[in-house]
């Protein structure tokens, strides 16, 4: 495996550069260069981004800095390219137009971050650099020239001389060279274009100064005889009227000119090239009564140039042109006739295809996708697919829900749904209309489930098939207490060997039927084959990053399931990783991104043709509903502080060793009947308790803390994976000391970076250093407190998330340790994820809890604890038993 340097983007603007392995070879000279990028990166900003514009174009980098390295590039051919710029020094300021910016977003590749890339994102960005530079000439006593030549001594600025290339009205002679150039500044902050043969006049016989201003002009001539021959001939001086033909190999030649800090003015229509002739598919112009996925869509084809229709016989003769320049319709275009050939074979094919069958939505998304194999088309920019007026506004809804018409749950749903959560079920339901899969990718704390509960609640409502739900182990609590906290009119059974009061083998389709959700397990998944043989009406899954390795036993297991439809639910943007992008869409809408083969080709292909980005966003957004905290549209839906309960079970050494304890403490009871020596053994069983929810190892005084022992950690890790895919951080509470250090180490291993501990044995001026490094610009994903030390006095804004990893059962210093992140200064929403371990001591107090809510919080402090303390006997072991 090699390493490769990888950009991340985080909210706020800022970018993190970080190690990933990688199987793509990684030869001598990247990694000399990746080395030299993380090094300006870890001094200064601003340099690392214009080291990146001046460095190696060709050298081969990752997608994600290579996008970034486009951008830096832009800003140094904007410079090079700016007249005066050594009159100008650092007052320079260039601009980024509107454009420019499109341009660029449209090409961001599937990386971390990407979702927080947006026009704000990418003017902070080139403001960087243009800072960067004008310290850099402030700093420079030399010429501007020579500051360029050290960063890049094959980079080019511009010079003084002018290139024109414009249109005329002569039949023979359709174009005109000519050459320029600028005279200093004037008094508005101006120069004048003169014609070259004036510098033969205004310099005489001063050829030391003729030959400075042609200095670009000889530079151009070691590599375009065009140019060379014009020099030799003396024409340079001279206006020239030209063929198209000449018009032609001067215009392919501009490349060069530019280069070497000559600027050209060209006609637009060469810059842009809009006007070439091009095949455009429109689909969907009509309505249909019924339309999903297979349904038959109007289907229709035309030549375009310039976006005006061409007929056939038109195109066929541009044909007979030669390559170069042609005038059609009023307008000069490029001939190719390589690619006017492929153009027209496509165009055939495409009409072949509309005779034989018509054309589904999904055989139309794949074209889209496919279209070098499908209609033989070597350039996308030859051929435009669209949708028709009826589709065009069917796709709209899709990627904007506000415009679809709302629909409510039954009564018997209990949640109020936010704004935000009633657009994302109009959206499932849309959708679901469609026959068309949802992948709801909301950011964690948004409630996904509250959303597919009410879309499940509207589907109880219309009958039908049984629905499955297929999610990771440790989240059935957590789906068992929404439905029942929510939706309890929902019939669920619950496929597990924990929760099963029948026999597995025994489930048929009439006990099926008679439930409206059935939630089982990824691992169980390919072991009961009763899921094979039923036709669900939906297979839902949660956490469905479990499907991303298309070649998993797990994943082969889901994907031959049989169902009406598909929906699946993640908290982590599933356009972090190009991979596993087809196998969810594969499982989401079998076919859209074609097979796997035909997806490896395309990413491979994504590397010298980044454009590809726009096509694989086009065809996969409509599907992927994803709405942010840091949204404006959602934000102010939100309360400033989600709270969330998260429920883990106990593994099996855990489960054992619980059960051991409540009998010791059972028979010690019997013994201790009263007195402070009971209220000590109470209170000692307590601690114990909770550090055996924690921890085996924490009660057993070990330090091996193996994941596979404790419920929590688990639990911990399905959290944190998703906090560290968005590049979030997060304080980790804890009342017990000792198991600071084993959270730090297995949070590393989660979150690949660092993270602080911090506790009472800390000393007092080391604490001062830990919190500035945690609130610092580098990237520290989180820290361990207890809850003691760590409760008071801190200020960690820095993090948008608290995790009390075990709970103090005093909510005044629950409250007061999350206060450490949802106070003065933070400006995210925070998200306090709060453990319980299901049906031990942790659920039950934390239900006493609930139902004390009406009392003070004095009262509440004060008593908990003690309360216990008097309980009987036979309470106390209620309270101790674990129950399910």
């Amino acid at each position: 495996m090699y390493k490769e340097l990888i950009i991340i983007c985080l909210p706020d603007y800022r970018i993190e550069l970080e190690w990933q392995e990688t199987e793509n070879l990684i030869n001598k000279n990247q990694e000399l260069l990746q080395n030299e990028l993380y090094k300006r990166y870890k001094e200064d900003f601003g340099s690392f981004l214009l080291f990146l514009g001046f460095c190696n174009q060709s050298a081969q980098l990752s997608a994600s800095l290579d996008i970034f390295r486009k951008l830096a590039r832009l800003f140094v051919k904007k410079l090079s390219q700016t007249p005066d710029l050594e009159i100008l020094r650092e007052r320079i300021d260039l601009v980024l137009t509107i454009d420019e910016i499109d341009d660029f977003l449209s090409q961001i590749p599937f990386m971390v971050g990407a979702e927080y890339i947006n026009p704000a994102f990418v003017e902070y960005i080139w403001l960087k650099l243009n800072t960067a530079f004008r310290n850099k000439v402030k700093n420079y006593e030399g010429s501007i020239d020579e500051l360029i030549k050290t960063f890049n001594p094959d980079i080019h600025l511009a010079g003084r001389i002018y290139f024109h290339l414009v249109e005329s009205k002569k039949d023979d002679f359709p174009f005109a060279f000519l050459a320029t150039y600028s005279t200093s500044l004037n008094n508005f902050g101006k120069s004048k274009h003169i014609p070259l043969k004036n510098a033969l006049i205004e310099y005489g016989e001063n050829s030391k100064k003729l030959l400075e201003l042609l200095s670009t002009v000889y530079l151009a001539a070691k590599e375009s005889k065009i140019i060379l021959e014009l020099i030799e001939n003396g024409e340079i001086f001279h206006p020239i009227a030209l063929s198209a033909k000449d018009a032609y190999d001067i215009l392919k030649e501009i490349p060069i000119y530019e280069k070497y800090g000559i600027l050209c003015r060209i006609p637009n229509w060469w810059k842009n090239k809009t006007n070439a002739l091009k095949l455009d598919i429109k689909i969907g112009n009509t309505s249909s009564s019924f339309f999903n996925k297979d349904s038959i869509l109007d289907f229709e084809t035309n030549l375009l140039f310039d976006n005006e229709e061409m007929s056939e016989d038109e195109a066929r003769k541009l044909l007979n042109e030669s390559d170069g320049l042609a005038f059609i319709k009023g307008k000069w275009i490029e001939v190719d006739s390589e690619k006017l050939k492929k153009t027209l074979e496509a165009y055939e094919k495409a009409r072949q295809l509309m005779k034989q069958s018509g054309l589904s939505l999904k055989d139309a998304m794949h074209l889209q996708f496919n279209l070098q194999k499908d209609l033989g088309i070597i350039d996308d920019d030859t051929v435009n697919i669209s949708n028709g007026e009826w589709l065009k506004s069917v796709v709209e809804k899709l990627r904007k829900p506000d415009l679809i018409n709302s629909i409510s749950p039954s009564k018997d749903f209990l949640a109020e749904l936010r704004p935000y959560q009633q657009k994302g079920l109009d959206w499932l339901y849309f959708l679901h209309s469609l026959h068309l899969g949802a992948c709801l990718a909301d950011d964690m704390g948004l409630g996904k489930t509250i959303q597919l509960l009410a879309f499940l609640n509207i589907l109880k409502i219309k009958k039908g098939n049984s629905n499955l739900l297929i999610i990771p182990a440790s989240l059935i609590w957590n789906w068992v207490n929404e439905i029942k906290k929510f939706s309890p009119t929902i019939r669920y059974y619950i496929a597990h060997p924990s929760f099963e009061k029948k026999n597995n083998n025994k489930i048929n389709k009439n006990f099926i039927d008679k439930h409206d959700l059935i939630i089982t397990t990824y691992s169980l998944s390919k072991k009961y084959d009763w899921l094979k043989s039923y036709k669900w009406n939906y297979i839902i899954l949660d956490e469905a990053q479990a499907i991303k390795n298309p070649g998993a036993k797990q994943t082969k297991a889901v994907k031959i399931l049989d169902a009406n439809n598909r929906i699946i639910m993640t908290g982590t943007p599933i356009e972090n990783h190009l991979g596993d992008l087809w196998s969810l869409f594969d499982f989401l809408n079998p076919g859209l991104l074609g097979n796997v083969k035909e997806f490896s080709n395309f990413s491979k292909e994504l590397k010298d043709n980044p454009r590809g980005y726009v096509k694989l966003k086009k065809i996969t957004s409509p599907y992927i509903l994803r709405r942010l905290k840091t949204d404006k549209s959602v934000i102010s839906d939100l309360p400033d502080k989600v709270e969330m309960k998260i429920y883990s079970d106990l593994s099996k050494k855990q489960a054992v060793l619980y059960g051991n304890l409540v009998e010791e403490i059972k028979t010690a009871l019997e013994n201790k009947t009263e007195g402070i020596e009971r209220k000590g053994l109470i209170l000692a069983s307590i601690m114990k308790f909770k550090q055996l929810c924690n921890h085996p190892d924490q009660y057993l005084g070990r330090n091996e803390y193996s994941e596979i022992d404790s419920g929590k950690f688990l639990r911990l890790r399905e959290i944190c994976e998703t906090i560290y895919e968005k590049r979030e951080k997060v304080l980790i509470f804890t009342q017990f000391k000792e198991i600071t250090e084993p959270l730090k180490e297995y949070l590393e291993t989660i979150f690949n970076h660092k993270g602080l501990v911090f506790h009472g044995g800390i000393p007092v001026k080391k604490r001062k250093e830990i919190v500035e490094k945690f609130q610092g610009s580098e990237y520290v994903p989180f820290m361990v407190l207890s809850l003691k030390a760590g409760g008071i006095g801190l200020n960690l804004t820095s993090a948008n998330h608290i995790i009390h990893f075990d709970r103090w059962w005093n909510p005044a210093v629950e409250n007061q340790a999350t206060d450490r992140a949802f106070r003065i200064g933070q400006k995210k929403n925070v998200m306090v994820h709060k453990f319980i371990t299901k049906g031990t001591l942790e659920e039950k107090i934390d239900l006493m809890l609930q139902e004390k809510t009406n009392l003070s919080n004095d009262v509440i402090q004060s008593s908990n604890e003690a309360l216990i303390t008097e309980m009987s006997n036979e309470k106390l072991m209620d309270l101790f038993t674990l129950s399910l």
